[in-house]
């Protein structure tokens, strides 16, 4: 049975051809909690292939952190696939639903994050390295990488996957949503030889667009989302690069990035409201570069906006690590402040204040939420 709200988003959605109307997209998200959570791996894997690849996927680690986010109230989390995972399809489908039977007793529903082009251009599957020592996301890959982006001839291979993927959940209730690719334009970043920006933005530009069409011809229920990261000006008719265009387009919700001062975030809520559409913050939380709990939580809960900060259990990804810790890692001096992450491994918070804040805004919103 079609519940009222799915009804209103299937007309919306019909009515304006494949991307639902911004009504829709509203409709959807009053029927939502607040919305907060975590990016989330697995303190035990570096990256997403390390993750989700048979010989290292680690369901008691992510059933016993998992059971910490719900326990300060976190709803969703944002989780990260990758291309060459569809390799083993069949397995990867059946880690995915073991993923997912997991968090829905833990009262989590995550968005799957499908293509990144942030850090490593160059992905290899099977084992993966071991972290750099002191260094922000030393493993992590992009997806596809700079060979599969210049290589059309792979490009079926990715339409297979995400068809594959999003196609055997389409109709899943435990998803919240598909973002179908963090910060598309992204250079890579640390220390990698990466494309230059104008080759970047020209072949994402040329790809992103195929890819929101191969996830809506599998007829998601669930929203599709591409993030907003970077550069000055997101407001309509503001200067945006090829690729944010597309992004602010092709999503039917949208989300964005912000690591900045909460007068940076306030700012950019405001470029972003003349869209219509329900505002998900999908990347947010660097204490030293001025995003922290105190301010940006406080924001995201009086403008009604998802909250889903990076990090989670401090882990092989290092990212409580500094962004500079590229250029120079942390090996003899730890920082004295943690970029990322909320926990250490063994389930003690980094900082009691800032989960007793998280436990008491999602109650109160919980509460206020069921006595409307």
């Amino acid at each position: 049975m079609m519940s009222s709200v799915q009804a209103r988003i299937s007309t919306g959605a019909d009515a304006a051809g494949p991307r639902w109307t911004a009504q829709a997209a509203q409709d959807w998200y009053v029927s939502q909690p607040w919305l907060v959570g975590c990016n989330f791996t697995p303190s035990t894997a570096i990256n997403q292939l390390e993750m989700w690849q048979a010989e290292t996927f680690d369901p008691l680690t992510i059933d016993r952190e998992l059971g910490w986010a719900a326990g300060i109230g976190m709803n969703t989390a944002r989780v990260f696939l990758h291309d060459r995972l569809w390799a083993d399809g069949r397995g990867l489908i059946g880690r995915i639903d073991t993923f997912l039977t997991i968090a829905q007793r833990h009262g989590i529903r995550p968005i799957f994050v499908l293509f990144d082009s942030c850090w490593d251009p160059n992905p290899q599957s099977g084992p993966q390295r071991a972290p750099r020592p002191g260094t922000h996301n030393s493993g992590w890959a992009q997806s596809p990488g700079t060979d599969g982006l210049r290589d059309p001839a792979q490009y079926p291979r990715f339409e297979a996957y995400a068809k594959g993927v999003v196609g055997a959940f389409a109709q899943d209730a435990r998803i919240l949503a598909w973002d179908v690719w963090n910060e598309p334009d992204n250079q890579g970043g640390a220390t990698y030889a990466q494309l230059d920006e104008a080759e970047k933005i020209s072949l994402v530009a040329g790809l992103l667009p195929q890819v929101f069409e191969w996830v809506r011809s599998v007829s998601p229920t669930q929203p599709l989302t591409s993030g907003l990261w970077h550069n000055d000006d997101w407001s309509p008719g503001g200067p945006l690069n090829a690729v944010e265009r597309i992004q602010v387009e092709q999503s039917d919700i949208i989300s964005f990035h912000n690591y900045d001062w909460p007068e940076t975030l306030e700012a950019r809520i405001a470029q972003l409201r003349p869209y219509g559409r329900p505002l998900l913050l999908t990347e947010y939380m660097a204490r030293g570069n001025g995003s922290t709990f105190d301010s940006a939580l406080v924001i995201g809960r009086r403008e009604n906006i998802a909250m889903i900060n990076w990090g989670f259990v401090v882990g092989k990804t290092q990212t409580n690590m500094p962004w500079d810790s590229w250029q120079r890692p942390y090996v003899d001096i730890q920082p004295t402040l943690w970029f990322h992450d909320i926990f250490h491994a063994d389930g003690r918070p980094y900082r009691q204040a800032e989960v007793d804040m998280i436990r008491r805004m999602t109650r109160e919103a919980e509460s206020q939420r069921k006595a409307v």
